[in-house]
């Protein structure tokens, strides 16, 4: 198997992929079947992101401070661990944010798109799903739309639910809801289309970010999954997202 190694700047992380490469060697990006990334799960994702047009399997070792979407690390038979590997696929969100000043910013994400106050004040926000209005005004300090691969994310630490890996569903998630006190958000079909309309933004300013790359001053962000980015991530048997999430219920 034609291997690509990549490693994030951690000193562990280049560390490892100095000692695979030696072994291994190391192969051009356009002839590799496989990538092996190591670093943490922000790693992973800048991985998956860059990647996502070439239709590659990414594995994951654990060189980081998180390691939900990786391997544990081990020098030792990664041929062996590769071929044994079990696949999951998982789509990513599409966002869609226009700022006060009219601009339009489109994004992709794996784990959650996320609303955030971007001022001293709590942001008011208007809740659509599929054009019918499902919520005229929510205070918060934000809100987000997790996938199943994501709700442990973020999405968990805003108390918002865990979702098993193909379910057809997303987590809507407010972040410290003050009005309705104590909301606690609502799944929405996979197939969904999400807009949030900042109500009041030149006083309550909110930035929208999407994986990292965040967007200031938005008037609207609309959130959709994409089925047709497909993103392949390699797991050690027994130990795929779905028996993670698994697991961590009941941590």
């Amino acid at each position: 198997m034609k291997i690509r190694f990549t490693a994030s700047a951690a000193p562990p992380a280049l560390e490892a992929m100095k000692a695979l490469v030696a072994v291994h060697g190391q192969t051009a990006p356009e002839e590799a079947e496989v990538i092996v990334a190591l670093g943490g799960d922000g790693f992973m994702l800048q991985t998956l992101h860059e990647t996502r047009a070439r239709n590659i399997p990414v594995y994951g070792m654990n060189r980081g401070t998180v390691g939900f979407m990786m391997n544990a690390f081990a020098l030792e038979n990664l041929p062996e661990r590769l071929a044994l590997a079990e696949e999951e696929v998982i789509n990513p969100l599409a966002m869609r944010a226009e700022t006060v000043g009219g601009r339009v910013h489109e994004a992709l994400a794996i784990n959650e798109v996320s609303l955030l106050r971007a001022g001293p004040q709590a942001a008011w926000l208007r809740i659509t799903v599929d054009g019918r209005m499902r919520m005229e005004e929510l205070v918060c300090d934000g809100a987000l739309v997790a996938t199943p691969a994501g709700s442990t994310a973020y999405n968990y630490s805003a108390h918002g639910p865990i979702l098993p890996i193909g379910a057809d569903v997303l987590a809507l998630t407010a972040i410290a809801p003050f009005r309705p006190r104590r909301w606690r958000g609502a799944l929405v079909p996979s197939t969904a289309v999400v807009r949030f309309d900042v109500l009041d933004p030149s006083k309550r300013p909110v930035m929208a970010d999407a994986d990292g790359r965040s967007v200031r001053d938005v008037a609207m962000v609309e959130i959709r999954s994409e089925p047709n980015i497909r993103h392949r991530i390699l797991f050690d048997p027994g130990h795929g997202l779905e028996e993670r999430l698994i697991r961590e219920q009941f941590v």
